[in-house]
């Protein structure tokens, strides 16, 4: 008879969202079980954010050496050691792998089951011989790389971003079927990193993203040398030997290594979610907008409810779960004031809406515009490649603000506060940025709100109206 365990909150899933629930609920005094059949820490510590990362960090510092002789210094890049860069990715992964750790989370009274979980009742699960019986379970078991159903895809070798980063040699020539984040920042990264790199897209690369501000990063992109071939559906592929063929229509894609990067599928289907009347399906598992599932004691967290998939979203997912899960407070999410960052050079960073959807939603809008080459810090750096775009209505409630250039993903914090807390536009028209700072971009752009009628016809007339009083 298997050891029966009774806990207050179970979660499912040792990534971002499912820590970040047992770590605060266990601190504030819960009872929890946590049950991981994987590696500590999920996609974003092992596969995802942190080696993306570290290697576009590798990758970054290797171009920056190249770029030198602008600034009159004379280098040269003499060698870029793989081995080298594949250890320094997962030193990154180690020395941040013990917060996530079994150890830790046991030292915080959390009860860690290393195995695979399927429910096996409405409030009861199984897992490495164990049966849970919680009070509120929580879902968080993520996503993996969707591979797509491409003619003899199945019989190459590729590579997904839970492979790329055991490499310890730099690809010849790579091939990246896929345009959202990950292709993207792969072919940067491998591409600064020395290898010849194609990606292949079925639509247009990033497009969740501005279309305007994509120009940007396409345009760097290209100028690195990587070839980019938007609007093409791949028909077959083959390996010879060491050599990986990809058809296209009428051309034919030769390479030395492929990445598969076309989306996430949500891990859900090995959880026996029928039998905890938990509803779900190919796009993940339905929630409302506390989290609950149609199984009301039972949350969903993160990347396995489809959608956006962040590491900070569900870091803040956590949040609603526990006020709702241990407080009882009817917390619901808010994703209006939600971030995001691509993370190549030049970054682009996003908030709220684009131009497209503040279109669909608003009869009237205004759209402001600074680029950085009239930024005086982006020109000391050399890096004015790049744009601020910030969407309002036209009384200057700030819908959306997107952000392409030098950490992109630092700047567009404070557009995230703004739109949180409902602030308007001239808020950030009068805050006061040292100088010189790339931070001034979204200073300038929020001013130009105003120029129109700050000096128009109407003020003009109305300045020499009052001098002649003296």
């Amino acid at each position: 008879m298997s050891e029966i365990i009774k806990t207050d909150i179970c979660v499912i899933g040792g990534g971002s969202g499912g820590l970040s629930v047992a770590a605060g609920a266990s601190q504030m005094g819960a009872k929890v079980v946590l049950i991981e059949k994987a590696k500590m820490g999920g996609d974003c510590l092992n596969y995802g954010c942190v080696p993306s990362k570290a290697l576009l960090g590798a990758a970054h510092a290797a171009q920056h050496v190249r770029e030198a002789g602008t600034f009159g210094t004379d280098a040269t890049l003499n060698a870029i050691d793989p081995q080298k860069v594949h250890d320094y990715v997962h030193g990154v992964i180690n020395g941040i792998a013990p917060h996530d750790s079994v150890e830790r989370f046991e030292g915080m009274g959390v009860q860690v089951i290393q195995g695979a979980a399927r429910f096996i009742g409405p409030q009861t699960l199984s897992a490495d011989g164990k049966t849970v019986q919680a009070k509120r379970f929580v879902i968080a078991t993520g996503s993996r790389p969707f591979i797509p159903p491409i003619d003899g895809l199945d019989d190459v070798d590729y590579l997904t971003n839970e492979t790329i980063f055991n490499l310890t040699e730099t690809p010849k020539h790579l091939i990246i079927l896929g345009g959202g984040p990950i292709g993207i920042e792969m072919a940067q990264a491998h591409r600064q990193l020395g290898a010849d790199v194609t990606i292949l897209i079925r639509s247009h690369m990033m497009p969740k993203d501005d279309p305007e501000l994509v120009d940007f990063v396409r345009t760097r992109l290209q100028q690195d040398g990587i070839h980019i071939v938007e609007q093409t559906s791949v028909e077959n592929i083959t390996q010879l030997n060491d050599e990986i063929v990809v058809k296209t229509g009428d051309e034919i894609y030769t390479g030395s290594h492929l990445l598969v990067a076309t989306g996430r599928q949500v891990n859900a289907d090995s959880l026996d979610l029928e039998a905890a009347n938990v509803a779900y399906d190919n796009h993940g598992i339905r929630i409302d907008e506390r989290l609950r599932t149609s199984n009301k004691k039972i949350f969903a967290i993160g990347d396995v409810t489809g959608g956006l998939q962040f590491t900070h979203k569900a870091g803040y997912d956590a949040g609603i779960i526990i006020r709702n899960a241990l407080f009882r407070l009817p917390a619901k999410a808010d994703y209006n004031a939600l971030p995001w960052v691509t993370y190549c050079e030049p970054e682009l960073a996003s908030v709220g809406l684009n131009e497209d959807a503040a279109r669909k939603e608003h009869d009237e809008i205004r759209i402001l515009r600074w680029p950085f080459s009239e930024n005086d810090r982006a020109r000391t750096e050399g890096k004015t490649h790049g744009l601020i775009k910030v969407i309002t209505t036209k009384k200057g409630r700030i819908l959306g603000a997107s952000i392409v250039g030098p950490s992109a993903g630092e700047l567009i914090q404070v557009w995230v506060l703004a739109i949180g807390q409902k602030l308007k536009i001239g808020a950030i028209a009068s805050m006061i940025t040292p100088y010189p700072t790339l931070g001034e971009v979204s200073k300038r752009a929020a001013g130009s709100f105003f120029t129109p009628s700050l000096f128009s016809e109407k003020t003009k007339k109305f300045v020499r109206f009052l001098l002649r009083f003296g």
